[in-house]
Formats: C-alpha cells, sequence, structure tokens
C-alpha cells in the first residue's frame, strides 16, 4: 500500500485499495470509533524490521507517545534507546552491571532499569538519555513496572522474595512487601490499586493491595511462570509458564485461574495489545512469538522473530509489536494491520510511525492516553517478565 498525505490508504479484501484523505482529528475519530468495537477486530502481522542493539537484549518498553522504544542489554550494561520512526538506535546509555528489566513512567519523562548483579534501579531522564539516580534495593532485582500516575515504581527482587516499591519523587525505598519464592515479572492495575507478581519457584502469583503494601491474595498457576500482563480494563491477568509452555489467565476478581492456553516452547514474556483482544507471548527456546486471541483465549498466530527472545512490548495503537531477542542481539519489529471486516488499515503509518499526538506507555504498567486526555479503550499495559 502506498501512503498517501502521511496516511496509508484502506485495503479492501483482493489487494484492491481504498484510499482516504484525512487529517489526524478525523484519525482520532476513527482510532476512537474502533478502539469501541466489541472484542476487537482481525488483526494480520508480520515482521517489518529488525534491529541491531546491545549484547543480549533482555526487555524492552515503549514510551507514552510511541516514538521512542528503550532495550535493556544485559551483558554489555546499557540501554539502547530505538527511534521507533526509522528503527535506528539514536543514544546508548550505560547503567548497572547486567540490566534486566526496563519500564517507562507514565509521562514519558524518566525510564527504570533493574540492574541484576549490583543490586539497583538506574533512573533515566528521557530529555537527556542520562542517568540521574540510582536506587539501591535488595537482591537481584528483575522486573519492574510504573504505576499508572508515575508515583510508585515497584521492582521485583528475586533472591529475597520481596517487591521494593520506590517513591519516584524522592527515588528512594518507601516499602518492601513480602511475596512468593522467586519473584520475576510484574505488572500494575490499569486503575494502580492492584499489583500482579509472578513467582518463579513457587509456581505462583501473588496479588498486592497498592493502599496498604500487603499481599491480599495469592494465586496458583502453572510450572516456573515469568512474565504477566494486565486486560485494559483490569479484569484478566495472563501469565507464561516458562516449564510447561502455557499462559495461564487470572480472572481478578476471583483471583481464580479460568483458563489455560497452549503456547510455543519456554514462554517468558507476555504484553497485552491496549484493545485487550490480543495477547503476544515470546516463545524463548523455538524463537517464535504467540499471538492469542482473548475471545476465547486461542493461538490464532505464530510468527517467527529472532533467536531466544524474552521481552515484548506493544505500542499504544496495538500497531507495532517489539520483541528482543536475546540470541542474536536484535530487535524484531512486527507491524499489525487491523482488519474490520474486508478493509484493513495499518495504524502505525498514522503520525510517524506508530504514535498518534499523545499516548500511553506499554510495558510500564501505565494506562494510555490519546491526544493529551482520555483513555484509548482504557488501554492497559505490559508487565516485566523480568527474566
Amino acid at each position: 500500500m502506498n501512503r498517501l498525505s502521511g496516511f496509508r490508504g484502506l485495503r479492501a479484501a483482493g489487494g484492491r485499495s481504498v484510499r482516504l484523505m484525512f487529517g489526524v482529528t478525523s484519525a482520532c475519530a476513527m482510532v476512537l470509533g474502533m478502539a469501541g468495537i466489541g472484542a476487537g477486530p482481525a488483526a494480520a502481522d508480520s515482521v517489518i524490521d529488525t534491529i541491531p542493539v546491545g549484547d543480549f537484549p533482555n526487555e524492552v518498553a515503549v514510551n507514552p507517545f510511541g516514538f521512542r522504544a528503550y532495550v535493556a542489554n544485559t551483558d554489555d550494561d546499557t540501554v539502547s534507546v530505538i527511534d521507533t520512526s526509522t528503527n535506528a538506535v539514536v543514544a546508548t546509555v550505560t547503567v548497572g552491571n547486567e540490566p534486566r528489566g526496563v519500564a517507562v513512567s507514565s509521562d514519558g519523562a524518566r525510564v527504570y532499569v533493574t540492574n541484576r548483579d549490583d543490586d539497583t534501579v538506574s533512573v533515566i531522564d528521557t530529555s537527556t538519555n542520562a542517568v540521574v539516580a540510582t536506587v539501591t534495593v535488595e537482591n537481584e532485582p528483575r522486573g519492574v513496572a510504573v504505576s499508572p500516575d508515575g508515583a510508585r515504581v515497584y521492582v521485583t527482587n528475586h533472591d529475597d522474595d520481596t517487591v521494593s516499591v520506590i517513591d519516584t519523587s524522592t527515588n528512594t525505598v518507601v516499602a518492601t512487601v513480602d511475596v512468593g519464592n522467586g519473584p520475576r515479572g510484574v505488572v500494575v492495575s490499569p486503575d494502580g490499586s492492584r499489583v500482579y507478581v509472578a513467582n518463579r519457584i513457587d509456581d505462583s502469583v501473588s496479588v498486592i493491595d497498592t493502599g496498604t503494601n500487603l499481599v491480599d491474595a495469592t494465586v496458583p498457576v502453572g510450572d516456573r511462570p515469568i512474565g504477566v500482563a494486565v486486560t485494559p480494563d483490569g479484569s484478566g491477568v495472563y501469565v507464561t509458564n516458562n516449564a510447561e509452555s502455557t499462559v495461564s489467565v487470572i480472572d481478578t476478581s476471583t483471583n481464580t485461574v479460568v483458563d489455560t492456553v497452549n503456547v510455543g516452547y519456554s514462554p517468558v514474556g507476555v504484553a497485552m495489545n491496549p484493545f485487550g483482544s490480543r495477547v503476544y507471548v515470546t516463545n524463548g527456546d523455538d524463537d517464535t512469538l504467540s499471538v492469542i486471541e482473548t475471545r476465547g483465549n486461542t493461538v490464532v498466530e505464530t510468527i517467527p522473530v529472532g533467536a531466544a527472545p524474552t521481552g515484548v512490548t506493544v505500542n499504544l495503537l496495538g500497531s507495532r509489536v517489539y520483541v528482543t531477542n536475546g540470541g542474536d542481539d536484535t530487535v524484531t519489529v512486527i507491524a499489525i494491520e487491523r482488519c474490520f471486516g474486508s478493509l484493513c488499515f495499518d495504524f502505525g503509518s498514522l503520525v510517524g510511525g506508530g504514535s498518534l499526538v499523545g499516548g500511553g506507555s506499554t510495558g510500564s504498567g501505565g494506562t494510555a492516553s490519546l491526544v493529551g486526555g482520555g483513555s484509548l479503550a482504557g488501554a492497559g499495559s505490559a508487565g516485566s517478565a523480568g527474566s
């Protein structure tokens, strides 16, 4: 499909193009209208780029406006900053020792990176791409998530079975929460009231009440849970079970597993699109990405990516998926073309490679906004796999 006035045309079945000329205001209205259509339309996915990054990339997060992606490179102690409009690395930030998890604040001003081997969190100022603070946490931090209001950062400490709660105004730890054994992935609910933590060693998910910083429920899941993501309305949580190649689906109203989805071999990362219609799961040992349709919880696509994929995130519009490949030091970029009946539309062409005048963050536990206000289908977040 050719570009027309900065936008792609609609494509009818059989390849016939139906070209429309419209501005940003019309585009916003169209996206909002589509966001409200039931469980969401069909989506066709294709790999459009592969970006070389640092040594052994682990986790990835996209900023609220969609024009930067941040990749934690475990073996060279850096974070790669990707311009998503060009799919090129535009900066490399030195952080702590063996960075694993990465999350972006809801206003896009800060990036938080867990450093496994020196028990710290690096705080990056995104305007300068410089580390402006280093926060000491507990032993072997892995996953990280930011509250929707940006006031708190939650860090899983794998070897201490705790979660550190950081006050972002002071960059200090204000609480330490005891959770299950071997916590890895973490995500915050869209309303900020709950934090969900995947505990790898005791096969459970801890549910933290953010008002009290206490665990108020423990949910048994599959074998070796690692990644965790929450639906845009907060009603469901998806958990990757690394040792049994499944994803557990939790009903948050009852804190019980209501479904189990078979995916690829050794699933690690998991991310939810902003419409709540698709879940993306990285399969570390078969170099693929499983695409789960949440209506019915079935795998509808399996996409080959790079070697040993771990992290995954989705941008605001659900138009781009980014996958870190630890085995070949790359990030795979996947375009999502959403189809409504016989018409297909590439949202990624709106206002610069996947951004639409504003937005919210994925991979940070934040909600998403559109054009500086309101929400896009209550857009939820992808959690950190903390691998």
